[in-house]
């Protein structure tokens, strides 16, 4: 086969002059290659071949990119000539140019690409009022809906023109594609638009079937979804919210639902749906929430400092303070709990299962029962104390023993999770503890005082928190009348006993309810400890939402 002649300029041409010095021994039947040619030679097969070659053009790049350099180079060798002829002494003078020192510098930026990609600038027209737009600006868009039956889409005034402000994601509007954020609406079914958004509103509401739009559009690309889920720690209900543009497109939730947020384009307002299904609604957003909570007072006592104890506070004192771990219930109080970002994780065992509540509400003997049933996938910790040892007891059994001067250069170091005094002598978790029984494959379950939360909820013990609830002041009192009774306890309760514990426990609520995974009211323990395991039992099978800080 003959190499193509060169001049035929194109891989089409080629194959052509190929095909006729084709010799006859290739094993090619002639009516095929006649065939094959007739095609090859037709206008429209030449046009589509020119086509290709064209989208195929390869673009020009540079040699090199530190041409300046070079130039300098040259000139140094220019300037080192004994005697210069007339065509070096005419090249030093073109390479010396200013002209050409800049044209070369130009090369060289464009070539390395150190240049910034222009902003592509906003559409102008939206800066024009829509009586002042060009004719071919204006379009008639066509939707359909039921009557009755919500958009999707709110409006807001600007400099006079009536302007989408958002589409909520998944509504009718935002699955047909016609219509986006700042698009202008002129006019509905021939009637002009006032400058009220509501009675637009209204009056899309009432349409039916085919309603024409005459708008003017905003030419902005569709912002991309945010993959952002969040848990928020309040309620919240849109029919009673006086700030939201449109009651009709708020998103009611209730505190520890996941959302998805979809758009956090406005700073006040986001577009989310529940993750278990439903529409898009407007939530307000975190900063809008802060503000709001910002000028709420909290009206209620922080719980006690007492780390081990829960001792309840008396009367609140104004006082300055330095931040201390033993003082941190007086920071918790002025704590906005909003939203948290949360992701969704795969079955997995928790490194601690967390218990909280009131004295005297059962969390020792649930965590017990559930030791005692399954010790291979559950254990504890055991406290340390500076007390001297009993005759009959045993170091690392029920207490572990030091000296007074080691526990305290432990709690300076920050080595403890929680401590108190008792009687003189020193008790408290000690972290290790912890990572002990967690490094053994067992799930650490604690009974601790609720600040212990703070440190507790980090990627390092991952916890799953319970708050075990105490029920009703009768309820409780007739729950410990029915264990004197049956012998269970020497211990006798006043009711001002059984009081303080209600108290408190309404207190750790209001304070640390934001960290609780599950509340469980504890007014009967047997069927306290069927939910509780039940519970805990699921978290192996069934995929969890954790704070996004465990994963990421």
């Amino acid at each position: 086969m003959t190499v193509a002649n060169a001049k035929s300029g194109s891989a089409m041409q080629q194959v052509l002059d190929n095909l006729k010095d084709l010799p006859s021994g290739s094993g090619a039947k002639d009516i095929d290659l006649i065939f094959l040619k007739g095609i090859m030679e037709s206008p429209i097969v030449r046009s589509l071949a020119e086509a290709h070659e064209r989208l195929e053009e390869v673009k020009l790049e540079a040699v090199r990119d530190d041409n300046v350099q070079l130039v300098a180079e040259i000139l140094d060798s220019l300037n080192k000539l004994p005697e210069k002829d007339p065509a070096a002494a005419e090249l030093l003078r073109i390479l010396q140019e200013p002209h050409f020192k800049s044209l070369i510098e130009a090369h060289d930026q464009v070539a390395a690409k150190s240049y910034e990609t222009p902003h592509a600038a906003e559409n102008s027209n939206s800066l024009l009022p829509s009586s002042l737009m060009p004719a071919d600006a204006v379009r008639m868009i066509g939707i359909q809906k039921k009557a009755g039956e919500p958009l999707g889409v709110t409006f807001r005034v600007v400099q006079g023109d009536m302007v989408i402000a958002r589409i909520l994601h998944g509504s009718s509007i935002d699955r047909q594609g016609m219509l986006h954020a700042g698009d202008i609406i002129c006019e509905v079914n021939g009637r002009e638009v006032g400058s009220d958004p509501r009675e637009l509103q209204e009056l899309l509401k009432d349409c039916s079937g085919s309603v024409t739009l005459k708008v003017v559009p905003s030419y902005k690309d569709a912002p991309v979804l945010p993959q952002v889920y969040l848990k928020p720690y309040f309620n919240y209900n849109p029919a009673a919210d006086n700030l939201i543009p449109c009651k009709e497109a708020g998103l009611a939730f209730s505190k520890g639902d996941i959302l998805h947020v979809v758009n956090k384009e406005d700073p006040n307002w986001w577009q989310a749906r529940r993750v278990v299904g439903g529409a898009t609604g407007l939530i307000p957003s975190q900063f809008l929430e802060e503000k709001r909570k910002a000028f709420v007072r909290r009206d209620w006592d922080a719980v006690g400092t007492g780390m081990l104890c829960g001792s309840l506070t008396g009367k609140k004192k104004k006082k300055k303070m330095m931040y201390l771990t033993a003082k941190n219930a007086e920071f918790d109080r002025y704590e906005l709990q909003i939203y948290e970002e949360v992701a969704r994780m795969p079955p997995f065992q928790r490194k601690t299962l967390v218990l909280i509540g009131a004295q005297g509400v059962g969390r020792r003997s649930l965590k017990n029962r559930l030791i005692v049933m399954n010790p291979l996938r559950y254990g504890t910790t055991v406290p340390f104390t500076s007390r001297r040892p009993r005759e009959e007891e045993k170091d690392g059994q029920n207490y572990c023993f030091v000296t007074r001067e080691e526990m305290e250069k432990d709690i300076k170091e920050s080595r403890y999770l929680e401590h108190g005094e008792y009687d003189g002598n020193l008790y408290g978790t000690k972290i290790d503890s912890i990572h002990e029984v967690v490094q053994a494959g067992r799930t650490c379950i604690l009974d601790v005082n609720p600040q212990a939360l703070k440190v507790l909820k980090t990627a390092e013990f991952m916890p799953f928190v319970v708050f075990i609830a105490a029920p009703e002041l009768d309820t409780l009192r007739d729950m410990h009348k029915a264990v004197v009774d049956a012998g269970l306890t020497t211990k006798l309760l006043t009711e001002n006993d059984l009081k303080k514990t209600v108290d408190e426990s309404a207190r750790i609520r209001r304070a640390y309810s934001h960290y609780f995974d599950l509340t469980i009211i504890s007014n009967n323990l047997d069927k306290a400890f069927d939910k509780l395991q039940d519970t805990v039992e699921r978290l192996f099978v069934e995929p969890q939402w954790v704070p996004v800080s465990w994963v990421y």
